[in-house]
């Protein structure tokens, strides 16, 4: 069967096995991947797989960066997500259950464990997301999408319960000072949180990331 050139995503939650409440986590993990389902629109519908894992896959490389960054909020304090990000052609062997397979998947795995090494090192241990190009596809370069990822994990990794709050509301849409009123606090002290945390910055990437075709 011929395949398609797709965005295949491979997900994991980190350190899970240490989490005091797994129960909890894992039931905010499964809300997570529903409603990114219903929100996020995947190609091939997320599914927790084994354990830990997850797996789905987007049309575009920036829909599954974005839906990387949003599950990941979903999940933040409580637990936070790997990921790994992989562009190629994937093919379909089964229906019922659905099984995928082909480079965008190899991709993808390589791209994990990428991921999962480079978190071991000092220098990069907030990293969580990597993407690869399968060998010989035509998709964006990743070298260039991994220095943003690289950026954006690093600030996410500094912020504190309140700037994810306040982040989260940002992607949704809202305004500054609906956020203020929400945390009990002026507006100008949600401004300059959003601008000394760098939630701006992550902001502005996802809305540039989103458009990587």
């Amino acid at each position: 069967m011929a395949g398609m050139m797709c965005a295949a995503v491979l997900g994991d939650l980190v350190d899970s096995r240490r989490t005091k409440d797994r129960a909890a986590l894992h039931a905010r993990f499964r809300e997570a991947i529903e409603r990114a389902n219903a929100e996020l629109q995947p190609r091939t519908p997320l599914r927790i797989t084994v354990g830990d894992e997850y797996q789905g896959a987007f049309d575009t490389v920036g829909q599954a960066l974005h839906a990387a960054l949003w599950l990941r909020l979903q999940l933040l304090p409580l637990g936070d997500l790997r990921h790994g990000i992989g562009w190629g052609e994937a093919r379909v062997l089964e229906e019922e259950p659905r099984v995928e397979d082909g480079p965008a998947w190899w991709a993808a795995r390589a791209a994990i464990e990428t991921a999962e090494s480079e978190s071991r090192r000092a220098a990069t241990r907030a990293v969580r997301t990597r993407y690869e190009r399968a060998p010989g596809s035509d998709g964006p370069d990743a070298g260039a999408v991994n220095a943003a990822l690289l950026c954006r994990d690093q600030l996410l990794a500094q912020g504190d319960e309140r700037a994810l709050r306040l982040l989260r509301g940002l992607l949704a849409g809202r305004t500054q000072a609906e956020l203020a009123e929400d945390e009990g606090i002026s507006p100008s002290a949600v401004s300059q949180r959003v601008r000394n945390d760098g939630l701006a910055v992550i902001v502005a990437a996802d809305e540039m990331l989103r458009e990587v075709a």
